[in-house]
């Protein structure tokens, strides 16, 4: 099927840096749409930014002007980079693609696929 694998996570000083990236590869002809959320202790999964194949963004306002989402529709690869992190930042990060690909009658079907996630931590 298809299988979404994230990297760049880690632990970082408040104000600092990190760039999260995710490949996904596997079954599909297309890409729709990719994204990344985010899920902190005790909280539920929320939305960070999206990015279609397009080019069209949609941020969350708690990381607007903090955070970049792009993407590489060759590669299949999606980026966030974060610029001036915070403690309330701290979460376990996911990245998501929405694919399209072929079933086993050679139907066109779109799929939603998530990665394991990656911890970002941000503390002094």
């Amino acid at each position: 099927q298809v299988q979404v694998v994230e990297s760049g996570g880690g632990l970082v000083q408040p104000g600092g840096s990190l760039r999260l990236s995710c490949t996904a590869s596997g079954n599909f002809f297309s890409i729709m749409a990719m994204g990344w959320y985010r899920q902190a202790p005790g909280k539920e999964r929320e939305l960070v930014a999206v990015i279609t194949s397009g080019g069209s963004t949609n941020y969350a306002d708690s990381v607007k002007g903090r955070f970049t989402i792009s993407g590489d529709n060759a590669k299949n690869t999606v980026y966030l980079q974060m610029n001036s992190l915070k403690p309330e930042d701290t979460a376990v990060y996911y990245c998501n693609h929405v694919v399209y690909y072929l079933n086993y009658r050679g139907q066109s079907r779109r799929g939603d696929y998530w990665g394991q996630g990656t911890q970002v931590t941000v503390s002094s």
